[in-house]
C-alpha cells in the first residue's frame, strides 16, 4: 500500500474513536472526557458492561492507557490489587481508576466497592450512570428512576414502570466517609473535566457519578444526548454537586424557573406511558415532586 494511503488517526484521545458504541452514546463520550483528563499515567479497571463490550471486542481495543477488564462484581477488588502492585514498586504517581456502570456500582459490585471505601484506598471510582442494565437489554437496576419502563419494570395496562426510588449512592459514599464525592451529567463536559481534576487533589477514595444517556435504552434520538443531560440537571431531576469530607461545597444551580420534569421525560420512550393515562400523569407528578425535593435538599436555587 502506498504510504500516502495509510490511514492516520487524527485524534489524540486516550479512548480512541472506532469503537462500537451506539451513535449518541453518552457513556462513551463521558468516558473519553474522563480518560483524557486523567492522562496517560493511569491504569483503568473496567467492570463488565457496555463500556467494556463496545471498546474491547477481541482482538481490538480503543484504549490508549493500561486497561483491565474485570467482572460485574469485583472491579474495585481488582483495582485494590493493582494499587498493591504499584505500592510494591514504590509507585505513588500512577492513578488507579475504576470505571463501572450503574448495575455494577449500585448493585452487583456494591460489596466490593464498600470494601474499597472502607479500606480508604487511593482509587477514583467513576460510575457512568445510564440507569439500567443496558448491556443485557435494559433491565431495572438500583439506579433506575421512579416511573421508568424497563424490560423488568414494564409499562402496560396494570403496570406503570419502576415502582421504587433511585438508590442514593452519593449519600451512601458519604456514609463511608469518602473524602470527595461529585455528580455530573454528560450535558456539561467542562464540569466533568473540572471534577476529575478536583478528585485527583484528594488522597484516598473518590467517587464521581455521571448521568449518561442511552439511546436504545431510554428511547430517544441520538442528537439529544447532551440536551437531555442538561434538562436532567435544570429540572432538579439529577442534582449536580460536590461534597468534600461529608459537606456539600458546591452545587450547579437550576434556572430561577426550573425546567419541568415532563420536558425532560417527553423525548424518552421509557417515560412515554406516563403521558397516556390519568394514573401515568399522577406518577409524572410524583417525579416532579422528587425534583422539587432535590432542589430544596441541595439548595439548587
Amino acid at each position: 500500500m502506498p504510504k500516502a494511503a495509510i490511514y492516520k488517526n487524527p485524534f489524540k484521545h486516550l479512548l480512541a474513536p472506532g469503537h462500537r458504541g451506539c451513535s449518541g452514546c453518552g457513556e462513551l463520550l463521558a468516558a473519553r472526557h474522563v480518560t483524557d483528563t486523567l492522562g496517560q499515567d493511569t491504569i483503568v479497571v473496567c467492570a463488565t458492561g457496555c463500556l467494556e463490550v463496545t471498546t474491547t471486542p477481541y482482538p481490538e481495543s480503543a484504549w490508549k492507557v493500561p486497561w483491565v477488564h474485570s467482572l460485574f462484581e469485583n472491579a474495585p477488588s481488582v483495582a485494590s490489587g493493582v494499587l498493591a502492585a504499584l505500592a510494591s514498586k514504590k509507585n505513588t504517581e500512577t492513578t488507579v481508576a475504576v470505571f463501572g456502570g450503574d448495575g455494577s456500582t449500585f448493585d452487583i459490585g456494591f460489596g466490593a466497592l464498600s470494601g474499597s471505601w472502607t479500606r480508604r484506598e487511593n482509587i477514583l471510582y467513576v460510575c457512568f450512570d445510564n440507569e439500567a442494565y443496558m448491556n443485557t437489554g435494559n433491565q431495572y437496576s438500583g439506579a433506575t428512576p421512579y416511573g421508568a419502563a424497563t424490560l423488568t419494570s414494564p409499562s402496560n395496562t396494570v403496570a406503570f414502570g419502576n415502582e421504587f426510588m433511585k438508590k442514593d449512592m452519593p449519600t451512601i459514599a458519604a456514609a463511608h466517609n469518602v473524602p470527595y464525592i461529585a455528580t455530573s451529567t454528560i450535558g456539561y463536559p467542562q464540569d466533568i473535566v473540572a471534577k476529575v481534576k478536583k478528585a485527583l487533589t484528594f488522597s484516598g477514595p473518590k467517587y464521581l457519578q455521571i448521568l449518561v444517556g442511552c439511546v436504545p435504552g431510554w428511547g430517544y434520538e441520538p442528537e439529544l444526548t447532551v440536551l437531555l443531560g442538561r434538562l436532567a440537571q435544570r429540572s432538579g431531576h439529577y442534582p449536580v454537586f460536590e461534597m468534600e469530607n461529608g459537606k456539600i461545597t458546591n452545587v450547579m444551580k437550576v434556572p430561577t424557573a426550573p425546567v419541568k420534569v415532563e420536558e425532560y421525560c417527553k423525548p424518552q420512550k421509557r417515560f412515554a406511558h406516563l403521558f397516556k393515562t390519568d394514573e401515568g400523569k399522577r406518577r409524572l407528578g410524583q417525579l416532579q415532586k422528587i425534583a422539587e425535593e432535590n432542589i430544596k435538599k441541595y439548595s439548587l436555587k
